[in-house]
């Protein structure tokens, strides 16, 4: 009963609150205003970044910077090219690299704000290996995931509340679910297959936006292959927020063709 209730809710608030992703037409539910998403987002990274070990090493901070840029301007690209424009102006693009040998990890937040950890750098060995991962990010931005995934969480956490009242009323677990959004206090049951869909919806917008940028999409085969001789034990991909690397490297090989369409353009 409590399931047929929320299903009635969230569709009632999907048909009030629905947005498309660029790139692959899905539709979205959308109950956070961009603008509310990219102050959150500018916040929440800084803090961060502040509170971060930076790198000093001057050719991985340019290394990152620049595929940074050229992605980010690849997506740019394609927001002017189908009359998105306007949403440019909720992008403010930071590129930062962490010091941290031991995560072999990325991520951004809403609003084009990324973050690369250096224990990634060896495992994407060159600059198209890093375009996989920025431009994977980069992907996650532009599709508003993190506006999705906030709003799924207010849903199933505050009954669909607009999230300047949760921030007015629930000031401390609005602040949890913005964590979770990025991975902290993820929880099992419905939400993870979203996640697990915004990670494949990412790969293939992210193959598309490097190809834009002039980096090869084979690349991510080889990077995923790489990836996963180094995992080492995994979680079920039933309970994880990302594929599988298999699973990942078989859905790339279907998204390549579309993307070597925009390489070779």
């Amino acid at each position: 009963m409590v399931r047929r209730v929320f299903a009635v809710v969230l569709a009632g608030l999907m048909l009030a609150g629905c947005a498309t992703v660029p790139i692959t037409g899905r539709s979205q539910l959308s109950l956070v205003s961009q603008a509310e998403l990219t102050a959150m987002g500018a916040d929440s990274y800084h803090q961060f970044i502040a509170e971060s070990n930076l790198s000093d090493d001057a050719a991985e901070i340019a290394t990152v910077r620049r595929v940074g840029e050229r992605v980010a301007a690849s997506a740019e690209a394609f927001l002017r090219a189908h009359g998105l424009e306007g949403d440019l102006r909720y992008y403010d693009w930071e590129f930062n690299v962490i010091d941290d040998d031991e995560t072999a990890n990325a991520f951004c937040v809403s609003g084009g704000k990324i973050a690369v950890y250096t224990g990634i750098l060896p495992i994407t060995e060159d600059e198209e290996g890093l375009a996989v991962v920025v431009a994977h990010e980069v992907a996650h931005a532009l599709a508003n995931h993190g506006g999705e995934r906030m709003s799924q969480l207010l849903v199933a956490e505050l009954g669909g509340i607009a999230l300047s009242k949760a921030v007015e009323k629930e000031p401390q677990k609005t602040q949890d679910l913005w964590k979770a959004v990025y991975g902290l206090g993820a929880q099992v049951g419905y939400l993870l297959p979203y996640s697990r869909q915004h990670e494949s919806e990412a790969d293939r917008i992210g193959l598309i936006l490097m190809a834009q940028a002039g980096y090869h999409p084979g690349a991510a085969i080889q990077f995923w292959q790489r990836m996963a001789a180094e995992g080492g034990a995994r979680p079920p991909e039933f309970l994880s927020t990302h594929p599988s690397p298999e699973t990942r490297i078989d859905q790339i090989r279907e998204y390549l063709p579309e993307a070597l369409t925009y390489y070779e353009e």
